[in-house]
């Protein structure tokens, strides 16, 4: 349970430092490729409404970074501490049943050639 806890607070940290280097970073990078102008600033109108697609592209960018680096860190964690496979148990109950599987196999198999020869 403590892990949770660590694993929230971990991560809304993750993504304010994400918020930030997208906001601060690749936005006006990208709005200078695009139009010039600022991601979050893009927008167009239809009659007296205002569509920013700007700020949606932005949330987009943002998600997708989260998503990756929250995509690393596990891959990492899981590379880290690889769980060896569990061995398992010898069940007698479970070698017994195939064993009377086998045994009713062969006697079909027996069956079915004293058929075939009285045929």
């Amino acid at each position: 349970m403590l892990d949770l806890a660590v694993g929230v607070i971990i991560g809304g940290a993750i993504t304010t430092v994400i918020r930030s280097v997208v906001d601060n970073l690749f936005n006006p990078l990208i709005g200078l490729l695009v139009s010039g102008q600022a991601l979050q600033s893009l927008n167009f109108k239809i009659a007296s409404a205002t569509f920013t697609y700007g700020n949606f592209l932005n949330d987009i960018l943002n998600f997708l970074i989260t998503a990756f680096i929250v995509f690393m860190i596990l891959k990492f964690i899981r590379k880290t501490f690889k769980t060896k496979p569990k061995e398992e148990k010898f069940d007698e109950s479970l070698q017994t049943l195939k064993d009377i599987r086998d045994i009713l196999h062969r006697q079909e198999q027996d069956i079915l050639e004293l058929r075939k020869s009285k045929n």
